[in-house]
């Protein structure tokens, strides 16, 4: 008498399940490999706490030159802070920021930042400083957004967020301070924080 083995042979995995599992695994270290991950962390908290700080430092300059000094300031400050922080993050994940997702991370944002500055130059001439805190606002946001679309996706988001405190200031240029405040010192610290503890410092 043969013995009938109770356990059934194991079904052969069909070929287009194994297809499909390539494909996603692909198709994920495809948007990985074209994302611009250096964005900093830490150092953007950094960014936020100094924004903060000129923002109160501002407040009580005398004049409109005192308190566009302050500012010019602290955006060098600022670009100084992130383009080490990214120097840093680059070296130790171990890519470049002059890769192909660092090279459109740059050519998208910084157009924006130009305009910015030369809209600084034109209000200053017309002598309409009250609408320089929404045209900063809204220029650096435009420059995010536009970068952040080859990068993790906090970072369009955040552009939207000084986008929104941008199209306020304009609106509204008693705000301004306040909106350099919650934009350029609060979402930076928020935002800093998330990317340092969901991608990596």
């Amino acid at each position: 008498m043969t013995s009938v083995d109770p356990t059934p042979e194991p079904r052969p995995v069909e070929l287009h399940v194994h297809a499909m599992d390539d494909l996603r695994y692909i198709r994920s270290a495809m948007e990985r490999a074209g994302a611009f991950t250096a964005v900093p962390g830490w150092e953007t908290v950094l960014v936020g706490l100094t924004a903060l700080a000129a923002t109160g430092l501002a407040a009580h300059q005398p004049t409109r030159t005192l308190w566009l000094a302050v500012w010019a300031g602290e955006a060098l400050l600022a670009a100084a802070i992130g383009g080490l922080g990214m120097a840093r993050k680059s070296r130790r994940s171990g890519t470049s920021l002059t890769s192909a997702p660092g090279r459109k991370f740059l050519l998208a944002f910084c157009p924006p930042a130009f305009a910015g500055v030369l809209l600084t130059v034109a209000l200053l001439r017309t002598g309409d400083p009250a609408l320089l805190p929404g045209t900063w606002l809204l220029m650096y946001g435009a420059g995010v957004v536009a970068g952040g679309a080859f990068s993790v996706t906090a970072v369009p988001l955040l552009g939207i967020v000084f986008l929104a405190l941008g199209a306020g200031a304009l609106f509204v240029p008693a705000a301004g301070d306040l909106s350099l405040a919650l934009g350029f010192g609060l979402a930076h610290v928020v935002f800093g924080v998330f990317v340092a503890r969901r991608h990596g410092g």
